[in-house]
């Protein structure tokens, strides 16, 4: 319903009531109109809402961040009478919109809009509901759409960080995945050689050979670079214009970075994600990028594991880690000192915070204890 509802019923009451009265034939016209106006008016409404279909779709099914697609809107009435406009009510990534679209008798039509996604995530596009009036706009039906919006994928996009080093050996060279040192599981068996320490001979073997052999272990696999980012809900946003998305967008744009480089050199790369939804990325070529872009698009970055939870759960790894890459938006001492936890197990290790606060003497005694242990502090502030 409608406020010229209620107008168009006090017309029809006062020329019922003069027609009764006077006894006028021009009352009795009045109301004998208004009376089929009103109707016409509610079965052009009914029909349209039960026979009128939306049809929605996206040029494209994912972007990258800051990237354009265009939402493609197709309604179809198969209503005879003629109808008002139908009101579409959407969804958008930056809010909620409306737009009105005249359908016509027995007759489709189209609408394009042209839409910018400013953050990464999963976003619905679209229309979720409608509204249908008639000729007149005496009566409004609101409808809700019941099919799925359009879903587009908006994917971060990378930049450019300085190269990551390795934990090194005391000859220089880089430091080889230590876990492959297991003495319980050889490759092959060789000779004895003047220096070749006595836990690798096969004493077993020697007896039966009467001459001394020994363990050949396999070669060691370079170290990977664990990549561990914060998947909880970002802190220190909240005075600023989407400041909670910025922060989203920058954790992702900075593991990407990261990652990117590692594997343009060919370094494994591990990127655990610890979100609502666990996974893990793990890939050594740049090929891969591609489903890390998509990884990191589908976090929620609401619950999961505690950030300083995950940083000691990771310590597990470190055998095989040559450097550590730590992306977080929290600072305290718990995480500082998961992090020098890290250190200390041997590999580089990289800590990037990121803030709208770079710099604030919050965060000075932390970092302090961080550098002590020799870990490269970086600040990121979002775009």
């Amino acid at each position: 319903m409608t406020s010229r509802l209620y107008a168009v019923l006090g017309v029809l009451f006062f020329s019922a009531l003069s027609a009764l009265s006077l006894g006028g034939q021009v009352f009795y016209f009045v109301f004998y109109a208004v009376a089929l106006m009103l109707v016409y008016a509610l079965l052009s409404v009914l029909l349209l809402s039960r026979t009128l279909r939306i049809h929605q779709r996206l040029d494209s099914l994912q972007v990258e961040r800051g990237g354009k697609a265009e939402l493609v809107i197709t309604i179809v009435s198969k209503s005879i009478l003629p109808q008002g406009p139908v009101t579409l009510h959407l969804s958008l990534p930056n809010g909620r919109s409306e737009v009105s679209l005249y359908p016509g008798l027995l007759s489709e039509k189209t609408a394009s809009f042209s839409l910018q996604f400013n953050h990464i995530g999963i976003w619905d596009c679209g229309a979720d509901r409608m509204s249908v009036s008639d000729v007149f706009g005496i009566f409004k039906k609101n409808k809700k759409i019941r099919d799925p919006l359009p879903q587009m994928a908006v994917l971060p996009r990378g930049f450019s960080v300085t190269a990551l080093p390795f934990a090194q050996m005391d000859d220089g060279r880089a430091l080889p995945n230590r876990s492959g040192e297991d003495v319980t599981s050889p490759e092959d068996t060789r000779a004895y050689r003047i220096g070749d320490p006595f836990k690798r001979i096969h004493w077993k073997l020697s007896s039966r050979n009467r001459s001394l052999v020994v363990r050949r272990f396999e070669i060691p696999a370079p170290p990977d670079t664990l990549i561990l980012m914060d998947c909880t809900e970002p802190i220190g946003g909240e005075q600023h214009l989407d400041g909670a998305l910025r922060l989203r967008d920058t954790l992702c744009e900075t593991a990407l970075a990261v990652a990117s480089m590692q594997m343009a050199n060919e370094h494994a790369v591990r990127l655990p994600l610890y979100g609502a939804v666990q996974s893990e990325f793990h890939a050594d070529r740049s090929g891969s990028l591609h489903l890390l872009k998509e990884e990191l698009a589908y976090q929620l970055f609401r619950g999961g594991e505690a950030f300083d939870r995950v940083l000691n759960l990771e310590l597990r790894r470190m055998r095989r880690t040559g450097a550590c890459v730590v992306i977080t938006t929290r600072l305290d001492a718990l995480i500082a000192e998961g992090v020098n936890q890290i250190r200390r197990s041997g590999p580089h290790v990289r800590f990037y915070l990121i803030t709208f606060e770079a710099g604030h003497e919050k965060y000075a005694p932390y970092i302090a204890q961080m550098q002590q242990h020799m870990v490269e502090v970086n600040y990121v502030t979002p775009a």
